[in-house]
């Protein structure tokens, strides 16, 4: 399949046909007066992009592509912001090339390269960051700028069955990480959105959060050990389950998106592949009770593998599914025992909420079952189609855009007050009618992981700057209101303003040292998570 240039995953999905036409259809019953004609990206070669400002060395012109299909896909992420400019053809900040290593020697080479040189270095697994975190922007100080493509280094070097872990290298893709695990019974258990199109690499450089709701909620949770190039020499932590030895070295380099080295590869702790599943989508008629009941459950200590919130908009929009508090998507799963008797109790702690499952609940014990039943699942399956949809309402002139956090539990009233004040004050300044969702992707004993949606039509060739304003109205809501400005989606360029605002100095102070200690020349990924 042929990866899009403008925006999500493989041309051949994207959204057309009837598909289209019914979005379309939904959209005009929701937004009447809105101007729903779709437009088309420019072809590649009508875009306006500079000619490379520097060539690599003879040593490292092997690893070296100047194509300018290759520098325009490596000079955005996916967010609503990169698909608008790349449909209105703004692709102007690309890297000068695109350098694939295919050993960690040659990422040693062109690190030791662009720091003689003064040319900034992007790390990129597989482009899919949502908040400017592969963008070569503002590096007009830097002799030029270089997209160091992972992609190379994908296989599983080693497996460790005895410990269940497995050495792995930082480019390889999700799907191929989980069909090269398959044989030996293995997962690693950690499938974000993005998974098909996103690295080994890239979730440990973001700390991403995966598709499960509690316990191994983050990829930090299933490193081992992890090694890391950077200018200053390669560092390479201990293998150990566990270790109280100072600072841990590799939360040093777990979310530094790049800044401070290039992570190779890592030591992932893995699990069986689960057998026994059981899942129930439970209905309320009062949202705070469907909260409550949220709660209960992430406080029970029953860990259920899915525990997803979806309010009224967000159940309606992307589930299909008409409630006045709530849909509550329960799931767990296990490769040692059944779980029925865990959702049993879950849906009797939902029941003391005045919850409902009126589907009742789907057990099976077999991979074939379980394809059965998520294919039945109308939510995960809208899941996945939602960045390709995400693209054809933004090619609409549609405002399509979610940002998410956490904050404890005796906080989120007071958030989502304070979100839903600041997006209709948004709206109403830009004079367009909005929506605002709501959903929990995750849930912990002491708080949820709140993410919001926003749905609002929009006026062509101006979507990417109403919502940046959208945007920053309710990032300033969350920082105010006790959340994080992100649980999983990274801090990258677009949430620096926050960020700067959310750490401790003295911990900026810290990872200022950290920065000038490893990266001298300050060539590793510029501008993000410190100037």
């Amino acid at each position: 399949m042929a990866r899009s240039w403008w925006g999500w995953g493989n041309v051949e999905d994207a959204v057309v046909g009837a598909e289209r036409a019914g979005l379309t259809q939904r959209l005009a019953a929701v937004f009447p007066q809105a101007d729903l004609t779709a437009h088309e990206p420019p072809k590649i070669g009508e875009l306006s992009v500079p000619a490379p400002g520097v060539q690599a060395p003879a040593a490292l012109a092997r690893l070296a592509s100047d194509d300018l299909a290759d520098r325009v896909r490596h000079g955005h992420g996916q967010a609503f912001r990169d698909v608008v400019r790349c449909l209105l053809g703004r692709v102007e900040q690309v890297p000068d090339l695109v350098v694939r290593p295919s050993s960690e020697q040659d990422v040693v080479d062109v690190l030791d390269w662009c720091t003689g040189a003064g040319i900034a270095v992007v790390p990129f697994g597989g482009g899919t960051s949502v908040v400017g975190g592969v963008e070569p922007r503002g590096l007009r100080q830097y002799a030029g700028a270089v997209s160091l493509d992972l992609g190379r280094l994908n296989r599983i070097v080693e497996v460790d069955r005895v410990s269940r872990a497995a050495r792995i290298q930082a480019g390889i893709l999700g799907p191929a990480l989980e069909d090269a695990l398959r044989p030996d019974g293995l997962t690693l258990r950690h499938f974000p959105q993005s998974f098909e199109f996103s690295t080994l690499g890239g979730w440990l450089a973001t700390r991403a959060g995966g598709h499960y709701a509690t316990v191994y909620t983050h990829i930090d949770d299933m490193v081992e050990s992890m090694r890391v190039v950077t200018p200053a020499g390669i560092s390479q932590s201990r293998r150990l389950p566990g270790s109280g030895a100072g600072p841990s070295p590799d939360r040093m380099f777990l979310g530094s998106e790049g800044t401070l080295g290039v992570i190779t590869e890592a030591w992932m702790r893995l699990q069986d592949r689960p057998r026994w599943r059981s899942g129930a989508s439970v209905l309320f008629d009062d949202y705070a009770a469907a909260v409550a009941a949220t709660r209960a459950i992430a406080q029970s200590a029953l860990f259920p593998a899915n525990c997803r919130l979806l309010d009224p908009v967000e159940a309606f929009i992307n589930a299909g599914t008409s409630t006045s508090g709530g849909l509550l998507v329960l799931g767990f799963e296990s490769a040692d025992h059944p779980v029925a008797e865990s959702m049993r109790r879950a849906v009797e702690i939902c029941d003391g909420f005045g919850g409902r499952v009126p589907d009742g609940v789907r057990t099976t014990d077999s991979e074939q079952d379980r394809a059965r039943t998520e294919a039945a699942d109308t939510w995960r399956s809208s899941f996945l189609r939602m960045p390709y949809q995400r693209d054809a309402m933004a090619a609409q002139s549609m405002i399509v855009e979610t940002f998410e956090t956490a904050c404890t539990w005796n906080r989120f009233e007071e958030l989502r007050s304070a979100v839903e004040a600041a997006a209709g004050a948004a709206f109403t300044a830009l004079s367009i009618n909005g929506v605002l969702s709501c959903r929990f992707t995750h849930v912990y004993p002491d708080g949820p992981a709140p993410y919001f949606g926003i749905y609002a039509p929009g006026t062509w060739g101006r979507t990417a700057e109403q919502w940046d304003e959208i945007k920053t109205a309710v990032s300033e809501a969350l920082l105010n209101s006790g959340g994080t400005i992100t649980h999983h989606h990274a801090v990258g360029r677009d949430h620096r303003p926050w960020y700067d605002r959310q750490r401790p100095e003295p911990f900026a102070t810290a990872l200022r040292a950290s920065k000038t200690a490893l990266d001298p020349a300050g060539i590793l990924n510029p501008g993000v998570l410190l100037d």
